[in-house]
Parts: structure tokens; sequence; C-alpha cells
């Protein structure tokens, strides 16, 4: 009996390292924020919530939750130098409040979609805050030619240091890139010796990324296909770099919205969190992880 009960619980351990842990998304309420033409993303900085999309030109805007209210803070970044519309699609901030910080650009050259220009900015984030455009702020222009279509980039910690991870949108060979910041931040392109650190591959359709340090998880924000739909892949950075593939914790994909997901970030707890579209009208939503 005793070796029939050890045999039973051995079975059940080799079976449950096979299973997948269980993440559950869930909408709670959608809002219209407007004067961000196609928001393309969110960033999350300590209780400022940064809001950023193609209007115009580019731009970024600063909000705050009071309560459970998402408030604009009256400031707003241009992304023009000189009058001139530098990132005009910016697809990723990366920012940690002690390395450099990056935006991400991503421009399609054919309607196709066949042909990209993907750019990385390095920019005095305080002082672009201040003046309210790249003026004086614009440290240094990257073309992210190690890309395969488009820059999404994001700080994430491996083996405790800092990388500036980016990811590939099309439907096929697409990856997720570690940059060395001190590299990038005086590279004129990615394809340069050093500037490239790791990187794995993952699956089609990455939007944005989203980094959740205390657990070593970073999130694909992701379409279900092209342009359309949303996906959560929560995969293990350590575990995807050892591989060279992407190593998946869970899925989440029962939030059935037919739009174009764009960006997502926790805001403050583990469990609530911001999904942004690029839809003009309920473009802003909070959905509660479970």
């Amino acid at each position: 009996m005793k070796r029939n009960l050890l045999f039973f619980i051995a079975i059940v351990l080799t079976l449950s390292a096979f299973v997948k842990a269980s993440i559950s998304i869930k909408l709670d309420r959608s809002i219209t924020v407007d004067s961000l033409g196609a928001c393309q993303g969110i960033s999350y900085q300590k209780g400022r919530i940064f809001l950023y999309g193609d209007r115009e030109v580019g731009m970024i805007r600063e909000f705050r939750m009071v309560n459970d209210s998402l408030v604009y803070q009256h400031k707003e970044v241009k992304l023009t130098q000189n009058g001139q519309d530098i990132i005009n699609h910016p697809t990723g901030i990366a920012y940690n409040g002690i390395s450099p910080t990056f935006i991400g650009n991503s421009i399609r050259l054919n309607k196709e979609g066949t042909k990209w220009r993907a750019v990385i900015y390095c920019v005095d984030w305080n002082g672009m805050l201040n003046s309210g455009s790249l003026d004086g702020n614009l440290i240094n222009t990257v073309e992210d030619d190690a890309c395969i279509q488009g820059a999404r980039p994001e700080y994430v910690k491996y083996n405790n240091k800092w990388y500036v991870a980016t990811a590939d949108y099309g439907d096929h060979g697409n990856e997720v890139r570690l940059y060395d910041p001190e590299r990038l931040k005086s590279a004129s392109k990615t394809s340069e010796k050093g500037v490239l650190y790791k990187k794995f591959t993952c699956t089609p359709w990455v939007q944005n990324l989203h980094w959740i340090a205390d657990k070593g998880q970073l999130v694909l924000i992701q379409n279900k296909i092209e342009g359309r739909q949303w996906r959560f892949t929560y995969i293990d950075l350590k575990k995807s770099i050892e591989t060279g593939k992407q190593v998946v914790i869970s899925q989440a994909d029962e939030i059935n919205r037919p739009d174009e997901l764009e960006g997502f970030a926790f805001t403050g707890s583990p469990d609530q969190g911001i999904a942004v579209t690029s839809s003009r009208k309920n473009n802003v939503n909070f959905i509660r992880t479970q």
C-alpha cells in the first residue's frame, strides 16, 4: 500500500510539472480618453501614468489615478524637435528611473507592411517632461536594424542587470531581444558589436512588453490576429533566454474585444492594471488579473 501511494504521488508531481499556471484577466470597465490620437501604449511610473499616441504628432500625456478615476494632469509632451514630428508613432517607453530612457518608433514604409523602419531614441526624460518637447532632450538616435519588424523597448532585469527588451510584431521569425542600455545609448545602430546581449523566439503580433519585476515575468501584449483582438502571454524571462525560445507560464485571451490591443501596465497593484487600444472610443480599459 505504501509503495502504491508513493508511486501515485510521484505521478501527480510529474504531471503537475507540465501544467501551466492559470491566469485570468477580466475587463472591469472602459472609458474614452481623447486627444491621444490612436493610443499606442502606457507607462506606469510610481503613481504617474503616461499614455502615448500618434495624434497630429507623436505625443505623451500624464495622468494619475484619483480614487477610481483617471485624471489628466495637464502635462503634454509633443515628440517634436524644432517643430518637426520626430517620434511620429511611439511604440514603447523603457524607463526605470536609474538608467537611460528610450522611446521606440515603428514606421511602416509600405501599405503591405512588409517594409519597416524601427528607431530607438535615447532621451532626457525629465528634461522632456519639463520642456514639453524633444528640443534639447534628444540624446541619441539609434537605427534598430537588428529587429525584424518594429521596436517596443521595455526595461527588464536578468542576472541582476538591467537590459532594454524589445520585440517584433510580424507573423513569422519574431524575436524578443535584449540590448545593453549603456551600449545602446551611444550606438548608431543595434547591429553594432556589444549592443545585442541575448534573444529568443516568440509568437506573432506582439504590440508591447510589460515587465513584472518581483516575479521575473515578461508579459507579451499581443493581438490574436494581425491588428485585432486581445492576448496576454506571461513568459519566464530567465528560462526563455536560456532555451532560446519563449517559455510560457500562462496565456490569457478571454477578453472578447475585436479592437487592437496596444499596451498594458499594472498600476501599483499585482491584480489591477490598465490596457489601452487604438480605438477612438473605449480606448482605456481597467482590468483585473487573478
